[in-house]
């Protein structure tokens, strides 16, 4: 609790922004691309803050790269989700849940 992921684009001060084919899970920190582009490839830091610690922790880069035969990884499809047993939420608040599909 209390933790905020963010990932970082190839050292850039600017930080990776979501959008439709990029997301950050806030429950795990991952960071999720779908349909992964040419402009896609470099490196990505990840830096994790607390708030209660008032401290960013930054991790090592990590490459991405394409592969030139163009060949996908192996993964089965499945839904990969992590939903707390109990969810509670205050009439008319949100509540965000994530499910995530993978597979080929």
């Amino acid at each position: 609790p209390g933790l905020s992921y963010t990932w970082i684009f190839n050292n850039n001060t600017l930080y990776l922004q979501e959008d439709s084919r990029r997301f950050v899970s806030q429950a795990t920190g991952n960071l999720y691309l779908a349909k992964v582009e040419p402009w896609d490839v470099g490196n990505y830091t990840c830096a994790v803050s607390s708030a209660a610690a008032q401290r960013r922790v930054w991790g090592p880069p990590t490459a991405l790269t394409l592969r030139g035969d163009g060949a996908m990884g192996e993964y089965e499809p499945k839904i990969e989700v992590r939903f707390p047993e109990t969810t509670y939420a205050a009439k008319g608040s949100s509540v965000r849940l994530e499910c995530f599909a993978l597979g080929k």
